[in-house]
């Protein structure tokens, strides 16, 4: 509990209901029945939602299909670990004695539970605070998207 403390502090979202934000956290070599995985279902959802709408309002002029490969670099799992490590998501999150034993957590379990966080920040709090949310931490990773497709224009792999 106090390291969900911590946690609230560090992201700045007060939970409501605490309840979610411990099962945002809790992998399924934990507790089978009771994990993150759905929120995780529901995170990746409202975080593609969110930066759609971010993309398509910053870039009025773009064809979808550049605004698809922005997206598809803000979504996918490598921009989610580092989101995820950058908010330390590994010292709260709460793992079966198998992975307790590994030194280092997966990549994926990391990526899952930051989509999981979303999906917890949105239930409790709803679509303002979770679009500030996601703004806030992804901020860096949208204005990067454009410099990764405009040096794309210019050089060939």
């Amino acid at each position: 509990m106090q390291n969900q403390k911590i946690l609230e502090n560090r992201i700045n979202i007060k939970f409501k209901n605490k309840r979610l934000l411990s099962l945002s956290l809790i992998h399924k070599s934990f507790n089978l029945l009771s994990n993150n995985e759905k929120l995780e279902f529901l995170g990746d959802r409202v975080l593609a939602l969110v930066l759609s709408k971010k993309l398509f309002n910053l870039y009025p002029y773009e064809s979808e299909g550049n605004i698809d490969k922005k997206f598809a670099s803000l979504v996918n799992r490598k921009t989610c670990l580092k989101i995820s490590k950058n908010l330390e998501l590994e010292k709260f999150l709460i793992l079966g004695n198998t992975y307790k034993k590994n030194l280092k957590i997966e990549d994926k379990i990391l990526a899952d539970a930051c989509e999981a966080l979303i999906g917890a920040v949105y239930l409790d709090s709803g679509v303002k605070v979770v679009e500030n949310f996601i703004l806030k931490y992804w901020n860096k990773e949208i204005k990067n998207s454009d410099i990764i497709h405009f040096s794309s224009l210019f050089f060939i792999n």
